[in-house]
């Protein structure tokens, strides 16, 4: 199989050779051009043809940001951003995963040989990944018509039909690609929706921005995720803690636990850790969905979900940016359906109706 081609955009000459290197520690990567501005990365992604960009985004002249909506609307393919996080710099990076992004990379603290070692395993592991990735064409003009949409659906929350809830918990997990689908599949929701947890894979310092913008963008209320917080209609609970895992110890009437365990899986929050808890808990009121992401974390709860009773979804190949996650359930045999976006909400919701019991 052909490595993958990696174009590095870095206005700092040493980012740009410490990138390099350590993307080129792996075997499946090849860098086949640094460059310092967009000027540089528009001549070089059309004699290159790179399978993957990875973008700054403070540049000289055009701005990462803006650059990345020009490939996006222009010539989409799979971009990772660099980035700090800072309080502004999260704010910057949720933009740049709604414009496309597949992921960010946060830039280590200090540019030196010793923190890009640390790194280099998880950057060629994203990266790698990322060249697998569906990419869409950003439609600025649709985008806009969509947020018009949901705040106006938002704003007529209060006088839309009771929703009838039957008792169901939603959890929901994601991580690459994930934070776009997130958003479009719980604009459909209620304000008096079931209580749904969104466990979303984020860098730290993403947790609020990403809580924030989900907030404004959909009728329920959000809330982050805290140790004993009740789970309650009409609300939609992040988790995104990268230090510490959620779990559901107990049906109907229940709350989130926030305990700071080791990884499971390489992973933590534990989408496996969450969805077993959640089977544990509801039984057949629980659902489990799987949207875009990478890894095979959430695979194993999802299974114990559908043994128990529940439904199990997960976002289909057509529509997910990364499929690897959903894949994964897939082969163990733990999906029950799989569904574009309108069709899971409709599912979700439909399966949480008082008027649709489960039998």
């Amino acid at each position: 199989m052909a490595a993958v081609k990696v174009l590095v955009v870095d206005d700092s000459i040493t980012m740009r050779a410490l990138f390099s290197s350590a993307l080129e520690r792996s075997n499946d990567l090849v860098v086949v051009g640094a460059a310092a501005n967009a000027d540089e990365a528009r001549e070089m992604i059309a004699s290159l043809r790179p399978n993957v960009v990875t973008l700054d985004i403070e540049m000289p002249g055009m701005n990462g940001i803006d650059f990345l909506e020009e490939i996006m609307t222009t010539r989409p393919m799979p971009v990772v951003m660099l980035s700090t996080l800072t309080q502004k710099g999260a704010e910057v990076t949720m933009r740049a995963l709604e414009l496309g992004a597949v992921d960010c990379f946060p830039k280590p603290t200090r540019a030196t040989p010793d923190e890009f070692d640390k790194i280099s395993g998880k950057l060629c592991k994203l990266v790698a990944t990322a060249a697998k990735s569906k990419v869409k064409r950003y439609d600025a003009e649709a985008a806009a018509a969509k947020a018009a949409a949901v705040e106006k659906a938002t704003e007529r929350a209060d006088m839309a039909p009771s929703y009838k809830w039957n008792g169901g918990l939603v959890a929901i997990t994601a991580s690459m690609g994930g934070g776009p689908a997130v958003t479009e599949l719980l604009s459909a929701w209620p304000a008096d929706c079931p209580p749904t947890i969104v466990l979303q894979q984020l860098e730290e310092g993403l947790a609020v921005p990403f809580a924030s913008r989900l907030n404004q963008a959909i009728a329920p209320e959000v809330k982050l995720a805290e140790d004993g917080i009740a789970l309650r209609p009409g609300h939609v609970y992040v988790l995104a803690h990268p230090d510490k895992h959620g779990l559901i110890d107990r049906w109907p009437n229940g709350s989130m636990r926030l305990v700071a365990r080791d990884p499971v899986n390489g992973m933590r929050p534990s989408a496996d850790l969450l969805l077993t808890t959640v089977a544990k808990a509801a039984r057949d009121k629980a659902v489990g969905v799987i949207l875009s992401g990478s890894g095979t974390d959430g695979a194993a709860g999802l299974g114990a979900i559908r043994q128990l009773g529940g439904l199990t979804l997960c976002q289909d190949k057509d529509s997910a940016m990364v499929f690897e996650a959903s894949a994964a359930a897939i082969a163990k045999g733990a999906v029950e359906a799989q569904l574009a976006i309108p069709e899971l909400a409709r599912a979700i919701l439909n399966r949480c109706e008082e008027s649709n019991l489960a039998a």
